[in-house]
This record gives structure tokens, C-alpha cells and sequence, in this order.
């Protein structure tokens, strides 16, 4: 290599070692990542009750990346009908986990 092509190619080192220290480590940072498209799921078997609904399925963060939980079915809440099911959303620019709720 020329000294001419070292001097051309020295900054551009120096760009991916800094990009190279910036990476976060095992175990990752919740939220440095953002989850997978959710996951196409086979229509749910019959429900086991009438008290029953379905909750899809959804990706949790394991501190190293993400695992998929499958849907399942859960006994009914009274106020069901205001459910919003959890799911994950950006806040204040990082990727969080929004655990059901009524609306």
C-alpha cells in the first residue's frame, strides 16, 4: 500500500473502529433494537370456554434479542371490550414493551 492510499484510507478506519465501539455488548440495552414483524400465526383452536378470548402472539426482548410467544387463549376480563392488547412502540426513542390495558 502507498503512503498516498494510508493517508486516504486512515479516516475511514478510524470511522468504523468508532462505529465499531459504539455497538452495545451481551446483554444488550432494552430497546436499542426494534422487534421483528409480528409473525403469522394459524387460526386458534376452539376456545376451551365461553370465558375465553385469544391474545396473539408477540415478541418479548430477552436481553440478547427477541423470542416469539405464541398466542394463547386467557379468560375473559369484564371490561374486555376496552382491551387494547400490549404491544411494542417507540418512547422517547427507544423500543418499549406496552403491556395490555384498558383503553
Amino acid at each position: 500500500m502507498t503512503f498516498r492510499r494510508a493517508l486516504l484510507a486512515a479516516p475511514f478506519a478510524a470511522l468504523l473502529a468508532a462505529a465499531a465501539q459504539a455497538q452495545p455488548v451481551p446483554p444488550y440495552p432494552p430497546g436499542w433494537q426494534a422487534p421483528p414483524p409480528l409473525r403469522v400465526e394459524p387460526p386458534p383452536p376452539s376456545p376451551p370456554g365461553r370465558d375465553y378470548i385469544w391474545r396473539p402472539g408477540h415478541w418479548v426482548w430477552t436481553g440478547y434479542g427477541y423470542q416469539w410467544i405464541v398466542g394463547r387463549y386467557v379468560r375473559r376480563h369484564p371490561d374486555w371490550h376496552r382491551w387494547v392488547d400490549g404491544h411494542w412502540a417507540v418512547r422517547g426513542g427507544t423500543w418499549v414493551w406496552v403491556s395490555g390495558h384498558r383503553a
